[in-house]
């Protein structure tokens, strides 16, 4: 039987509004940006799974639009990444990291400030052919006094990603 790890909405919500803070932060100081906006509450962007646009210039002079996705985390010490799979296990509906658009997704360690750049749709592609070696894991989020939706997900070990994954990195905000 899969086990549950009970997440409080206040708890995820907070999460996730942290590491956008400090991932938008760290992206505004750097000097090739030029923009950084944050269209979580675009319902044309969040159709597409991308959190933030991030404008820059490149060395060559020419501009770029960067698209990503923010998935903040609170448990570094397991060595791993929850890579969703199903939203809402009532709804059916697909994991965020399933069907993302973003060209990144920014993978956030929020206490130890550990971002890690995974490139999409390449990180996805690699998960898709390795699934099955990944243990399943569900959570549970209550959304009032009486109910809850359950997120299912694989547990994927960071250091594999690193080794077999072209184009990860991981920078210390």
């Amino acid at each position: 039987m899969a086990t549950f790890r009970q997440y409080s909405m206040q708890a995820a919500t907070a999460v996730a509004i942290q590491a956008a803070q400090d991932i938008e932060a760290y992206l505004r100081k750097l000097p090739q940006t030029t923009d950084v906006i944050n269209v979580e509450n675009d319902l044309a962007y969040r159709t597409k799974d991308i959190d933030l646009l991030w404008f820059l210039k490149r060395a060559n002079g020419s501009f770029a639009a960067v698209t990503i996705e923010i998935k903040g985390d609170r448990y570094y010490h397991t060595g791993n990444y929850f890579l969703e799979t199903v939203s809402n296990e009532s709804k059916k509906s697909p994991g965020c990291f399933l069907y993302t658009e973003a060209d990144f997704v920014f993978y956030y360690f929020v206490k130890e400030k550990e971002l890690h750049i995974l490139p999409m749709p390449g990180t996805r592609e690699w998960f898709w052919l390795h699934l099955n070696q990944f243990r399943e894991k569900r959570t549970s989020t209550p959304v009032s006094s009486s109910a809850s939706y359950v997120t299912v997900g694989r547990l994927v070990p960071r250091e594999l990603v690193l080794k077999e994954v072209p184009g990860v990195r991981i920078i210390k905000l």
